[in-house]
């Protein structure tokens, strides 16, 4: 289902959520001036709607904060904007773990900065303030560093011995082919090819190697 504006154009409905009534009615005010939205109404259903753009609003990122966040994932809000007046680097990779495709400061909150924010969002696009995305990367660089490289593993969700495997699952090697050319034994060629299916919840080898080749891993 979709929505038009007066000049015919497709309008991006938005479900807007606030800590506090206040923060609620302003933000409301602004996204109600912007024509190319449409603000969903408390107990509104989005059921049969597409591109649904969920706009949280929170002093800061704790505990609470991302339970809503998760909840709102969990709900199908798969495209959300956090408002938010503080945001320290954990919270900021915390919001980012639970959908978070877009970031406003509170203080830039106007009217213009939030319906830009929720268009790219809505076409697919991250939107974050140029500082807080390079805090972001640096905090992305450091857990690569500090935890998933003493581990093997990467952001990718595969390590390198896997990616291995799968490269040669994709050529047509059966698991005695791969185990030769790796120097694994069969049962380690099984057990990464288990390991990696099991993780990221694949059906067999073929859709694991396809996985990999869609994320342009292999």
């Amino acid at each position: 289902m979709q929505f038009q504006g007066g000049s015919g154009a497709v309008r991006i409905p938005v479900r807007l959520t606030a800590q506090d009534p206040i923060t609620q009615a302003g933000l409301a005010g602004q996204l109600r001036t912007r024509h190319e939205l449409r603000l969903l109404a408390d107990g509104e259903s989005d059921e049969g709607l597409d591109g649904v753009v969920a706009v949280f609003a929170a002093d800061r990122v704790a505990e609470g904060e991302l339970q809503v966040l998760r909840r709102l994932q969990r709900g199908g809000e798969g495209r959300t904007v956090l408002v938010a007046t503080e945001l320290d680097d954990s919270g900021l990779v915390a919001a980012v773990e639970c959908g978070v495709v877009g970031v406003v400061r509170r203080a830039d909150a106007s009217a213009q900065r939030l319906a830009d924010t929720i268009t790219a969002v809505a076409r697919g696009e991250g939107s974050v303030p140029a500082d807080l995305l390079g805090r972001l990367l640096d905090q992305v660089g450091r857990l690569q560093r500090q935890v998933l490289d003493p581990r093997g593993l990467a952001f990718t969700g595969l390590s390198p011995r896997e990616i291995d495997v799968l490269r040669l699952v994709a050529d047509g090697k059966d698991t005695a082919e791969i185990a030769r050319t790796l120097a694994f034994s069969e049962r380690t060629v099984k057990n990464i090819l288990h390991d990696v299916t099991t993780r990221l919840q694949l059906r067999n080898r073929s859709h694991a190697v396809a996985y990999a080749m869609r994320m342009g891993f292999i």
